[in-house]
C-alpha cells in the first residue's frame, strides 16, 4: 500500500471554468492563497478532471488547478473533457480519414468552443496547456482509495498499466482511440465515460444537455439487477415501460461490478443532485452540477475505510460561476 504522503486528502469534483466557486470551496476548506497558489499546510487537493467547458472561467481555472498541482499541493486526473480537447489538437492517425482524432464539426465545437473563446487572446497559453493535459494520468490508486473521472474497470487498469506505467497516454494513445472495438478507445470510453447499454428496438433519447444518444449509461456497482431501470444511472430517466424491461441472462453477464470490498472509489462526470451522499459505502460521485448552477463538492479523506455523510463539503454556484 503507497505510504500516505499528507495528512488527508480533499476529493473535488468536475469545475467546468467556475473558478470563483472553486476558490471559495478551497478557502472553505481551509486552503489560503500564498505567492499566487492556493495551499493547506497539511492536506492535499485531489481533482476529478473536466477543468474546462462549459463554464465562465475556463482560463482562471486551469491556472489555479495547475499551479497547485505543479507546486505539489493538489494533483489532478484527466476527464473526459480533456481528453476531447487533446483529440481536437491532435492529427487523425494516416489512412483515417480523419484531419483530426475528434472531428471538427459543429457537434463537437459545440463542446470545446466556450473554452477556445476564452483562451483566443492567449494562444500560446492555450497551447501549453494542452500539452500540460499530456501529465494528466486516467486514474490514481492511492491503496486506501481510487480516483477516475468515471468508472474503475480492473482488466482494462491493469491492461493499461502494464504499457502505460505512470498512467498518462500519449499522442498514439489518442489516435487509436478513433478505431471503435481498439484498447485504447475501450480504455478512454470506460474511464472518462462510464458503462453503458443500448435502449431496446433502435430507440433514441434526447438528454437534458441536447445531445441525442442511443445508449444510457449504467450503474458499476449494482449487485442484483433485473431491469433496466435498476441499472440505468444518467443522463436522463428512461420512460417507465423501458424501466421495467427485464435485463437478459446475456445483459447482466455483460454488466461489470465494482465489489462492495473494495477501497473508496471517487468518481465525477455524472449530474448528480440534491444533497451530497454517498452512493455505496465505498463509491461516491462528486459532480453535482457545478456548472448548471447545482453544487460544486468536495470530500474530506482522514482515513476511513468507508464513506461518511459528514465529510462531503460543497458550496452553491451562483450564476456568474
Amino acid at each position: 500500500m503507497p505510504q500516505r504522503e499528507h495528512q488527508g486528502y480533499d476529493i473535488i469534483g468536475d469545475i467546468h471554468g467556475c473558478a470563483n466557486t472553486l476558490a471559495r470551496l478551497l478557502e472553505q476548506m481551509g486552503y489560503r492563497r500564498e505567492e499566487g497558489v492556493w495551499r493547506h499546510p497539511q492536506r492535499q487537493a485531489l481533482f476529478l478532471g473536466d477543468i474546462i467547458d462549459r463554464g465562465p472561467r475556463i482560463r482562471e481555472s486551469l491556472h489555479l488547478v495547475h499551479d497547485m498541482v505543479e507546486a505539489g499541493f493538489a494533483r489532478c486526473i484527466m476527464g473526459n473533457h480533456e481528453f476531447n480537447a487533446l483529440g481536437w489538437h491532435t492529427p487523425g492517425p494516416a489512412g483515417s480519414g480523419r484531419q483530426y482524432v475528434r472531428e471538427h464539426t459543429d457537434r463537437q465545437l459545440r463542446q470545446i468552443s466556450d473554452t477556445l473563446g476564452q483562451f483566443a487572446n492567449w494562444p500560446d497559453e492555450w497551447a501549453y496547456f494542452v500539452e500540460w493535459f499530456h501529465s494528466l494520468p486516467l486514474f490514481l490508486d492511492m491503496g486506501e482509495f481510487r480516483l477516475v473521472h468515471a468508472c474503475w474497470d480492473h482488466g482494462l487498469i491493469d491492461a493499461f498499466k502494464r504499457m502505460y506505467p505512470d498512467g498518462c497516454i500519449d499522442v498514439d494513445f489518442i489516435q487509436q482511440s478513433v478505431y471503435p472495438g481498439s484498447f485504447a478507445y475501450q480504455v478512454q470510453d470506460r474511464l472518462l465515460r462510464g458503462t453503458g447499454m443500448p435502449l431496446p428496438h433502435g430507440m433514441k433519447m434526447t438528454g437534458r444537455d441536447g445531445f441525442t444518444r442511443s445508449f444510457f449509461r449504467t450503474k458499476f456497482w449494482e449487485e442484483d439487477p433485473q431491469t433496466y431501470g435498476d441499472v440505468q444511472f444518467q443522463p436522463d430517466p428512461l420512460p417507465e415501460e423501458i424501466a421495467a424491461r427485464p435485463l437478459s441472462d446475456s445483459q447482466k453477464a455483460e454488466l461489470m461490478l465494482y465489489g462492495p470490498d473494495e477501497p473508496i472509489l471517487f468518481v465525477g462526470h455524472y449530474w448528480q443532485e440534491g444533497r451530497p451522499h454517498p452512493i455505496r459505502p465505498n463509491v461516491a460521485c462528486l459532480d453535482y452540477s457545478a456548472v448548471k448552477f447545482g453544487k460544486m463538492v468536495a470530500y474530506r479523506w482522514d482515513g476511513e475505510s468507508r464513506l461518511d455523510r459528514e465529510h462531503f463539503v460543497w458550496i452553491d454556484v451562483p450564476r456568474g460561476g
